[in-house]
């Protein structure tokens, strides 16, 4: 659904990161991973065409991106943004009907078919009852999902997710993963974007490391997870441990049992 070619990222003329080759089909969930100014978010805005690659191409079903126009690109390819507080009083429903812009016309506003479906994707995440809220006053994790509800009524089979459960509690957070998996299960293509090497492990089937100007590990997790890899990239010296239920773990290389690999 999507790759980057030997693609090269970044600003002006101030290259971020280069060499990157990634690609996420339907059903899959590709992680990527990297220490603060590595270039993930360069990377998103490169995928989504926001920006235009530096070097190298991204394509888009086949297509390169860069011949795709707007609407066509919104209509394959959808961006849930991390929860955030919006300037204005919308709905619940207000936010997710934003989702339909791809398929109406200039100034065109919302069909009855298009409430239907906006409907459907809140149904679909089990917060249609939050649909005449105010977005703002609802819980971050029913914010997030909000957002996700938006993408979903795009009716665009793949997703770019910018680490959407980061400032989430607990709660909200394995809510957001748990309805990220059954995207996955349903068909979806995610791009899912994290700080935590455990959640990737625990979500995707491909992790991409990004450090260091370059993609540092891409592969399965098990591949590319490792403590050498994540004691590299972070500058830190870290064990990857087996907890009792057949987890993975990442713990300080200082504070490991005999169980550590």
């Amino acid at each position: 659904m999507l790759e980057a070619r030997d693609l090269s990222i970044g600003y002006d003329r101030r290259v971020v990161a280069s060499g990157i080759e990634v690609a996420v089909k339907r059903g899959e969930i590709l992680c990527l991973l990297g220490p603060n100014g590595a270039g993930k978010t360069t990377l998103f805005k490169t995928l989504l065409g926001l920006i235009p690659a530096m070097a190298g191409e991204v394509h888009l079903n086949g297509q390169p991106l860069a011949t795709l126009s707007r609407a066509e690109i919104a209509r394959a390819m959808a961006y849930v943004p991390q929860a955030q507080h919006l300037e204005f009083a919308y709905t619940v429903l207000d936010v997710v009907l934003m989702g339909r812009t791809a398929h109406l016309g200039p100034f065109a506003g919302p069909r009855p078919a298009d409430r239907e479906r906006a409907h459907a994707a809140l149904a679909s995440l089990g917060i249609d009852d939050l649909a005449s809220a105010d977005v703002n006053r609802i819980s971050g994790g029913q914010r997030q999902l909000c957002l996700i509800a938006r993408a979903l009524a795009q009716d665009a089979p793949l997703l770019v997710m910018d680490e959407p459960t980061a400032s989430l509690d607990l709660g909200n957070r394995l809510l957001v993963l748990d309805r990220v998996r059954t995207l996955r299960e349903s068909g979806y293509g995610i791009v899912f974007s994290t700080h935590d090497p455990d959640q990737a492990r625990e979500l995707s089937n491909h992790v991409a490391v990004i450090a260091d100007g370059r993609l540092a590990a891409y592969g399965s997790p098990d591949e590319t997870l490792t403590a050498a890899t994540l004691s590299a990239v972070y500058g830190v010296s870290v064990a990857i441990e087996r907890t009792e239920s057949g987890r993975h773990v990442v713990v300080s290389a200082n504070n490991t049992r005999p169980s550590t690999q």
